[in-house]
């Protein structure tokens, strides 16, 4: 008998009827002789709706107070998966992260996982029962419920699987898989059989939404195995693992996309030691991820400095770096909300030359001027225009012919 885990995303249980089409496939892994324990997301937009239900509220709703509100979406959805499968004649048991023993930081909408005692799950399973678990939350020591983010459910899948050394984690979203671009901007996207952890954590966190970053590194931390699948067809899906073999002929593994990028540029920065620390440490203090950056070369001990950040986080980063720039003596400070970022990935890569030359060569035949470049061992990324993604994906794609296996 196998334990598995399987996570269930917000389109897969959006209404009724797609919650009794799950519960239908929970019941199909459990006839098969498997221990089964599900994840669940929120139905559909129920986090949007309870997040504009708060700001008619208040503009400004308290963290404590908003994690409490949005944590019910989750309850929601397991309770009501629960009934499905209790219909179908399966006895199933609704449990909140709390009960599901996941203990986070007090990092309230962005929690980090501390621990998972998952000894209520545990006795559950061995009275027979299919648990259902709550997603995207958990408990602080004091008992105060926190949410993990967005994305949130797939950390918790791949948490609980890790903690009760499951076989496997079954991620069941939308999509039937990862693919080597966005399949909904790049016809000929192409569904990989398998991706190795660095790999994957590289295009999540680059903006490939089919996973969670931190689910990927909790996987690759605890070796545990992630497939990526549709929970609206029988395709085979993706595993994520480690170990995967490299491909010779092609090195590069997928190009991910991201819209949700903003450029602030301080011009005119003295060039001096403690100004880069006055300039990025409050952004630190205020939780607003900083991606790229860039300094020129000093003329006369004068530089600027570039970098970017989340555009929904352009207008705070704004507030606390402007007097930040008048208080050091810099002459001004820019932004621009126009942008994205297109990456390539695949740890091929390392020792093979030419691939930033491809990259490079492959955007200025599409006329794409690149503003910015950054890279790690294993990818190369450039900001762009915004409203130039889609021809740079498919030129990209083609370029490093992905379309082909």
């Amino acid at each position: 008998m196998a334990l598995i885990v399987q996570k269930y995303g917000g389109s897969s249980v959006a209404d009724a009827e797609k919650i009794k089409s799950v519960a239908r496939r929970i019941a199909g892994t459990k006839e098969q002789g498997n221990e089964v324990v599900v994840v669940v997301s929120a139905m559909g937009d129920t986090t949007d709706e309870l997040i504009r239900l708060a700001r008619q509220i208040t503009a400004t709703p308290p963290e404590r107070e908003l994690d409490m509100l949005l944590s019910t979406g989750e309850m929601v959805s397991s309770t009501l998966m629960a009934m499905a499968l209790s219909e179908l004649g399966y006895k199933a048991v609704s449990l909140t992260g709390a009960q599901a023993g996941i203990e986070t930081d007090t990092s309230y909408s962005r929690a980090r996982i501390l621990k998972v005692e998952p000894k209520r799950i545990v006795k559950e399973l061995e009275k027979g029962y299919i648990v259902i678990v709550a997603g995207f939350q958990g408990i602080t020591e004091d008992m105060d419920i926190t949410t993990l983010g967005r994305g949130g459910s797939d950390t918790t899948a791949v948490a609980l699987a890790a903690a009760l050394k499951a076989q496997m984690c079954h991620i069941y979203t939308d999509v039937e898989g990862v693919f080597t671009a966005d399949p909904r901007l790049v016809p000929d996207a192409r569904k990989l059989d398998e991706i190795g952890y660095e790999e994957m954590l590289e295009l999540a966190t680059l903006g490939a939404k089919v996973l969670h970053p931190r689910a990927v590194e909790l996987g690759q931390i605890y070796n545990m195995p992630i497939l990526v699948a549709s929970s609206f067809s029988d395709s085979p899906g993706t595993i994520i693992r480690g170990g995967t073999a490299m491909e010779v002929r092609n090195r590069v593994r997928g190009i991910a996309h991201d819209t949700n990028v903003a450029k602030v540029t301080v011009i005119g920065v003295p060039d001096r030691p403690g100004i880069a620390a006055a300039i990025f440490e409050p952004l630190a203090k205020a939780n607003i991820s900083v991606d790229t950056i860039v300094q020129n070369a000093s003329i006369n001990n004068i530089t600027d400095l570039t970098f970017t950040v989340a555009r929904s986080d352009l207008d705070r980063a704004m507030s606390l770096v402007e007097p930040v720039a008048k208080s050091i003596g810099a002459r001004e400070c820019a932004s621009d909300a126009t942008l994205a970022k297109v990456s390539v990935v695949g740890t091929g890569m390392q020792n093979a030359p030419g691939y930033a030359a491809a990259m490079f060569r492959a955007l200025y035949e599409q006329g794409i001027n690149i503003q910015l470049i950054t890279t790690s061992e294993i990818r190369i990324t450039c900001i762009i225009a915004a409203d130039r993604v889609r021809d740079a994906l498919k030129a990209l794609h083609k370029a490093f012919e992905l379309e082909q296996p």
